[in-house]
């Protein structure tokens, strides 16, 4: 990837994503695992399994959990995209901001209703005003009467294993 081309891409990330800190790093984003999860690979082949900050997208078997992972691929899948690492999860995965062709990615999720913000984690008044709008406009998740939100879906996954 050119230098000139990595610049382009981290000036429409700053315009999009202002609260960014300026490591944002561009990739290729090689696989999606759900609506919150992808894996990307930086020019020097280094791969990084990306959790989305701020969201919570459908678990797999949940209602809308393919609708979500369709709508994150459809959004970054074989794209360039600019990766904010700003944590790691319990588990290890790096905790991103992604964005692409200046589309905060994370924020779009919650737009198209594929995703809940996930208010313990995240504090960007963005996403909140995103979920407001879907859920306004009954898209995604929001067109279910009682949405399941997937923090509640695991909890009764795990008591019905117990």
């Amino acid at each position: 990837m050119s230098n000139a081309r990595v610049k382009v891409l981290a000036l429409l990330a700053a315009c999009c994503c202002s609260s960014w800190a300026s490591g944002a790093q561009a990739y290729r984003v090689v696989k999606i695992a759900d609506g919150d999860t992808l894996t990307a690979l930086s020019a020097d082949l280094q791969q990084v399994k990306c959790r989305l900050y701020g969201i919570d997208a459908p678990e797999k078997k949940q209602a809308f959990g393919q609708a979500s992972k369709l709508s994150l691929a459809e959004l970054s899948f074989g794209r360039t995209a600019l990766i904010d690492i700003v944590g790691r999860d319990r588990y290890g995965r790096a905790i991103c901001r992604v964005a692409v062709a200046g589309i905060d990615v994370n924020k779009e999720q919650i737009a198209r209703g594929m995703a809940w913000m996930y208010r313990e984690y995240a504090k960007d008044s963005a996403y909140s005003d995103a979920e407001s709008a879907a859920q306004a406009r009954r898209v995604g998740i929001w067109r279910d009467a009682r949405p399941v939100p997937p923090w509640t879906f695991r909890k009764a996954a795990r008591n019905r294993s117990l």
